[in-house]
């Protein structure tokens, strides 16, 4: 077998391209089949919209809060702090000695509505 000194200026050229990643040579050089190349989805819009663009129907925009929201919301927190502290300070009935912690349960319970209110407010 004969060498063609001819070909020399080409393997100058393959080195340069063998640095390169050889998966991506690969892909540039397959011609996929038309039948074989990705074809996107055309989505139709439901309706007789015609190309053009339908804005959103807004949501129904609910109004600012009763007055009674937030002062329900302060007074039950506040009864819950006051049934806890009072609790503590031995000032309710049955909270002396070795109290059942009923209070306690039901100012935290009371905390936990006003918080539940709060969620409410507007």
């Amino acid at each position: 077998m004969v060498k063609q000194d001819s070909i020399d200026d080409g393997d100058d050229a393959t080195a340069k391209d063998s640095s390169r990643d050889p998966a991506s040579d690969s892909r540039s050089e397959k011609v996929l089949p038309p039948s074989a190349k990705r074809k996107k989805k055309v989505v139709k819009p439901v309706g007789d919209t015609k190309g053009r663009y339908t804005a959103p129907i807004p949501a129904s925009k609910k109004g600012p809060s009763p007055r009674w929201v937030p002062i329900l919301m302060f007074a039950l927190w506040g009864i819950g702090l006051a049934l806890i502290i009072l609790n503590y300070m031995g000032v309710l009935p049955g909270s002396e000695g070795s109290g059942s912690g009923w209070y306690l349960v039901v100012g935290l319970g009371s905390i936990l509505a006003g918080i539940v209110a709060a969620t409410q407010y507007r």
